[in-house]
């Protein structure tokens, strides 16, 4: 099988290594946008500033630099990895909208609002944007609780390969399920993506709580509550309510909230030491997507008349209209309320 992946940060870089590892002998392209680093990349057979230490297969090919020799390389593939941010997705589809190979992606968030002037402004999940810009391609997404570090150390993982078509759900089985790394397939696309998109601002939360030693109580309270406002939304979205449950959901969540490598985690923290959010961004050196989806996971939920009330405290927090302290007296200060409700 041949597989490239288009992205050569964190995630792209040890998911490549993982399929390049894979004993069923696939054919593995990374692709760097930045011809110089793919040159590096390949020079050194490590990527230094996103899985320092860890060394590239030698089977792993690394490209890079002119698009053109990317999409000539397109129509060879099995199956095509996107690994870049939400942002950087639009534009990749529109380069692959006429290709006739299973495409997956790897972000997990929602896109700006293309039109931040209008009345209820909200962007859109992955498949919305393929959707709008590239209607026909088969394409799904690749998610669940993954820490870059520990795929590419071939540590255990499990991931769900979700996508309404079983041909791409069976390509990124083929492609990544093996010794080290599992991989489920779900039909609910939607749910899936809603699920990665708002864990990461509830990782935020958890954080904070945790750096401002509210004690374990706080925690589960913080990643249960959490749990039912990603359902809430996910099911307006037109989500299944099981895939909340699944990997993409609670396992993704549990994950990103209290484990030390997540990113969105550290920012609570950092926050809850007194840092500005410029400066909690700074120090971690890669992208923290919750701080970037936080409030257009809000807008849409705003939308659609969702109520997510640790979402709007987190969004509060980062745009500097409440203090650690005072968005915990928010959340402890609303009326009380049903818990199923």
């Amino acid at each position: 099988m041949k597989i490239i992946v288009i992205g050569a940060g964190a995630w792209g870089t040890a998911l490549a290594v993982s399929a390049a590892r894979n004993p069923a002998g696939h054919r593995v392209v990374l692709w760097a946008r930045d011809g110089a680093q793919a040159a590096a990349l390949h020079d050194t057979r490590e990527n230094a500033r996103y899985l320092p230490g860890i060394p590239l297969p030698r089977d792993l090919h690394v490209r890079g630099g002119d698009v053109q020799g990317l999409l000539e390389a397109v129509p060879q593939a099995d199956l095509l990895v996107i690994a870049t941010p939400v942002a950087g997705l639009r534009p990749t589809l529109e380069l692959l909208q006429q290709v006739d190979v299973p495409v997956a992606w790897l972000c997990k968030g929602f896109e700006p609002a293309q039109d931040p002037a209008a009345p209820r402004p909200f962007g859109l999940m992955p498949h919305e944007i393929q959707r709008q810009v590239a209607p026909s391609l088969h394409a799904g997404a690749l998610s669940g609780p993954s820490f870059a570090q520990e795929v590419a150390r071939g540590q255990p993982t499990a991931l769900v390969a979700a996508s309404r078509h079983a041909a791409v759900r069976s390509a990124l089985v083929e492609a990544f399920h093996g010794p080290t790394l599992r991989v489920y397939g779900n039909d609910d696309l939607v749910g899936v993506e809603v699920g990665g998109a708002v864990k990461n601002v509830l990782a935020i939360a958890t954080g904070l709580a945790d750096g401002l030693n509210l004690g374990l109580n706080a925690r589960a309270a913080l990643i249960t509550r959490g749990l039912a406002e990603m359902a809430r939304l996910g099911l307006a979205l037109g989500g299944r309510q099981e895939s909340f449950m699944g990997l993409s959901g609670l396992g993704d969540l549990v994950l990103t909230a209290t484990g030390d490598l997540s990113r969105n985690r550290k920012v609570g923290l950092l926050l809850a030491e007194g840092k500005t959010l410029q400066d909690a961004v700074q120090s971690l050196g890669h992208v923290a997507e919750g701080v970037y989806s936080a409030r257009t996971v809000l807008q849409r939920a705003l939308h659609l008349g969702v109520d997510m009330p640790i979402t709007e405290c987190v969004v509060a927090l980062l745009d500097g209209e409440l203090k650690p302290v005072e968005a915990v007296a928010a959340l402890m200060g609303r009326d009380p309320k049903g818990e199923l409700l």
